[in-house]
C-alpha cells in the first residue's frame, strides 16, 4: 500500500476528515471545521480578540494563586500545563489551554479608579482632558482595514459602562456595539417590499441633496451618508451570518457556554474567521469589594468555559497564530482581604492573559510576593507595553505619530516591546 502522501493516493486534510467519518474514526482527528482556515485564506490579517473583565478581576482567584498565605484566602491552585505554574483552582479548563498564552503577573497601571483604569487599559494611555485616544482596536482597524468587509472590523459584545471608542481617528472607529450575541442582529431587513424601499431611499437622497451644499462641513462630521451606505451594503452582506450561531454544533455551543460571554467568545471566533478586525468580548461583575471568594466562583462558572473553549477552537481550527487574544480588566485587587471579605482596587501587580498571534507561549512573566509585605512586583509590565507589543505583532508601526484634531503629534502607543514574549 502506497503513503498517503504519494501522488498515486494524495489525500488533502478535508478527505482525512471525510473518510474518518466514514470509518468511524473521527476521535483519531479534532473535531473542528475546516471552513475556518479556509475562509482566513493563507495570507491572513492577524486579528485580535479582547476578553474584557470590567470591574477589576482580583489576580488572586484568577491567574496568580497565593494559597496557604496570609493574603491568599480561601481560594486553592490548580496546576496547568505550564510546567511549574499554577493558577486558581476556580478554572479547571483554562488550566488545560492556557499553555496555549502567556500570564503576565505583573502589570502596572497608574490609574486605580474604574473609569481613569479601564480608559488606560483600553487606549494605553492616562486619560487627558485635552485629548481623546483612540482604543486598541480602533487603531487597528485605521491602520490596517480590512478593504472585504461588509460588516464593522471593530465589534464590541456585552454591556460595559465604557465602550472601546475612536477618540482622535474619528467616530467612525467606535466599536460596534451588540450587547446580547449570538441572535444575529436587529434590524437588518427592510420591513417593506424592494419597490417601496427604493422609493425610500430615493426621497432620501432628495431631502440630502437639498441639505447638504451649504452645510457641507456639518453633513461631513455627521456621517450621515456613510452610516448609511455602509448600513445598506451590511443589509445584504453574506457576512452577517458570522453574527449567528444556528449552524454550530449544539456540543460546541454548550462548551462555551450559554452566557453572554461564552455567545460573545463564538460569535468572536466566527468573525475572526470573516476577517474581522478588532472584537472585544465584554462581561461585568468583578467589582468585588465585598465577598471576593464568593463573587469569583460565580464569575468563573461563566468565564472558565468560555474563556477556555475559545482557546481551544481557535487552536484546533488554525486561527491562534492569526488572532491575539487578550484577557484583563482595569487593574487587579488587593492583597489584603478588607473587614467584608472583599478585596478593593489594586492597579500595582496585577495579572492578565496575552498570546497568540505569532507570540510565543507558555511563558510567565513577572513574580508578586505571596505574603503581600512587599507593593511592587519583580519584572514589573507598565501597560503601556502591551499596547506595544501587540501592535507591533499586528505590522503595524506603534511608534507612528498622527496629529490629532488639535495639531498634537501622538504616537500609537508610548510603551516598549515585551521583549519575553516576541
Amino acid at each position: 500500500m502506497e503513503p498517503l502522501n504519494s501522488h498515486a493516493s494524495t489525500m488533502t486534510r478535508r478527505d482525512a476528515f471525510r473518510l474518518s467519518a466514514g470509518l468511524g474514526l473521527s476521535f483519531l482527528l479534532p473535531a473542528i471545521d475546516l471552513k475556518a482556515a479556509e475562509k482566513r485564506g493563507s495570507e491572513r490579517q492577524k486579528s485580535v480578540i479582547v476578553v474584557w473583565l470590567a470591574g477589576g478581576p482580583s489576580q488572586l482567584e484568577t491567574w496568580d494563586p497565593h494559597p496557604g498565605t496570609k493574603i491568599g484566602g480561601p481560594t486553592q491552585s490548580l496546576s496547568t500545563k505550564i510546567p511549574g505554574i499554577d493558577i486558581a483552582s476556580l478554572f479547571p479548563q483554562t488550566a488545560e489551554q492556557i499553555h496555549h498564552l502567556n500570564i503576565i503577573r505583573s502589570l502596572t497601571s497608574k490609574e486605580g479608579d474604574h473609569e481613569r483604569g479601564t480608559y488606560m487599559l483600553k487606549t494605553g494611555y492616562r486619560p487627558d482632558p485635552t485629548t481623546l485616544h483612540p482604543s486598541l482596536g480602533a487603531i487597528i482597524t485605521q491602520q490596517a482595514p480590512n478593504s472585504n468587509l461588509e460588516i464593522p472590523q471593530h465589534v464590541s459584545f456585552g454591556d460595559g459602562q465604557w465602550p472601546a471608542r475612536g477618540g482622535y481617528l474619528g467616530d467612525q472607529y467606535d466599536a460596534f456595539r451588540i450587547y446580547d450575541p449570538g441572535n444575529g442582529l436587529n434590524n437588518m431587513s427592510t420591513r417593506v417590499d424592494k419597490p417601496r424601499q427604493k422609493r425610500r431611499l430615493g426621497n432620501l437622497e432628495v431631502i440630502s441633496q437639498a441639505f447638504e451644499p451649504n452645510r457641507r462641513p456639518a453633513a461631513s462630521q455627521s456621517l450621515h451618508r456613510k452610516t448609511l451606505d455602509d448600513a445598506l451594503t451590511m443589509m445584504s452582506s453574506e457576512q452577517l451570518e458570522a453574527f449567528k450561531t444556528d449552524d454550530e454544533p449544539e456540543t460546541l455551543k454548550k462548551s462555551y457556554g450559554d452566557s453572554r460571554l461564552g455567545r460573545g467568545c463564538l460569535v468572536a471566533r466566527r468573525l475572526v474567521e470573516s476577517g474581522v478586525r478588532a472584537i472585544e468580548v465584554s462581561m461585568t461583575g468583578f467589582d468585588t469589594h465585598a465577598n471576593n471568594y464568593e463573587g469569583m466562583q460565580t464569575q468563573a462558572e461563566i468565564l472558565d468555559p468560555g474563556l477556555s473553549t475559545l482557546i481551544r477552537d481557535l487552536k484546533e481550527r488554525d486561527l491562534l497564530d492569526s488572532t491575539v487574544v487578550m484577557c484583563l480588566g482595569e487593574f487587579g485587587r488587593t492583597p489584603k482581604i478588607n473587614p467584608l471579605d472583599g478585596r478593593d482596587h489594586w492597579p500595582t501587580g496585577f495579572s492578565c492573559l496575552l498570546g497568540g498571534g505569532g507570540l510565543k507561549s507558555g511563558i510567565v512573566i513577572g513574580e508578586t510576593d505571596p505574603n503581600g509585605d512587599q507593593k511592587d512586583p519583580k519584572d514589573p509590565i507598565p501597560v503601556e507595553n502591551l499596547f506595544s507589543t501587540v501592535l507591533h505583532q499586528l505590522g503595524i508601526d506603534y511608534q507612528q505619530e498622527l496629529i490629532t484634531p488639535i495639531g498634537r503629534p501622538m504616537a500609537l502607543a508610548q510603551g516598549e516591546l515585551i521583549q519575553q514574549l516576541l
